[in-house]
């Protein structure tokens, strides 16, 4: 059974500013919470339906992790998801460091404000093996439930950083791409091994003031009428040229 004051607190960490305060957040459904408890997080405390505790026995107990039986329906009653499979876990941010290996592609993601969009992205920079994100502070929040969900454990494995892009870009000495309407073909280009690509905002692309740091537009050519692709569309394309055009 999960306490009140357990509860309480899970409902206050759905919100930014006592994530940010407490530097806590919130982990929901049972694939997320074995990525978790695997990872180098530090996990706080875990509700879990008693097929999931045994199942995880051994991880838990390794982490010395604080942890109760609850229903199903408990944990979808404390948690954000109208249901959940298994279990919910709290676990503690990690430091806001600069990523140390600057080799392979690092994705810069400015104003991506959707946070779908930030959980699929870096969902898919997991999957092409990208282990840095370089985020502008108005970048929505990585802790927000809704981003973890959309991640399906991979911001386990992804950094994400938060800084002033207009401060970091001009330090890098690894060249800089960037997402325009306009620009050099994606299919035709051959990235780098280690290079820098910005992502621009769902709306608006990616602003003046960091677009003056990119040294090389890129474009992903269409064929249809449709406007613009989504932000995370776009990055799936863009990381799976890149890695094509790699010897």
């Amino acid at each position: 059974m999960i306490p009140k004051s357990k509860s309480k607190f899970i409902k206050q960490l759905q919100v930014k500013k006592y994530r940010k305060q407490e530097q806590c957040f919130v982990v929901e459904g049972a694939k997320s919470v074995q990525e978790l408890l695997q990872s180098d997080f530090e996990v706080v405390w875990v509700a879990a339906t008693p097929a999931f505790l045994d199942a995880h026995a051994r991880m838990i107990k390794k982490k010395e992790v604080e942890h109760v039986a609850a229903r199903a329906d408990e944990l979808a009653e404390v948690g954000s998801f109208q249901t959940n499979d298994g279990a919910l876990a709290i676990a503690r941010f990690k430091p806001n460091l600069p990523p140390k290996d600057k080799t392979g592609l690092q994705l810069v993601l400015d104003d991506i404000r959707d946070p779908g969009n930030l959980g699929t992205i870096i969902r898919t920079a997991d999957w092409y093996g990208i282990r840095s994100i370089i985020a502008s502070e108005e970048t929505a929040d990585v802790y927000n439930p809704k981003v973890i969900s959309a991640t399906m454990g991979s911001f386990c494995r992804v950094q994400v950083f938060y800084t002033s892009l207009v401060e970091y870009l001009p330090k890098q000495k690894l060249p800089v791409y960037g997402t325009f309407l306009e620009g050099h073909h994606v299919h035709q280009l051959l990235f780098p091994d280690s290079a820098l690509v910005v992502i621009g905002n769902e709306a608006r692309g990616i602003s003046a003031e960091v677009a003056h740091w990119v040294a090389q537009k890129i474009t992903i050519p269409k064929w249809g009428n449709a406007e613009s692709l989504n932000a995370g569309v776009a990055t799936g394309i863009i990381l799976d040229n890149w890695r094509r055009s790699q010897k």
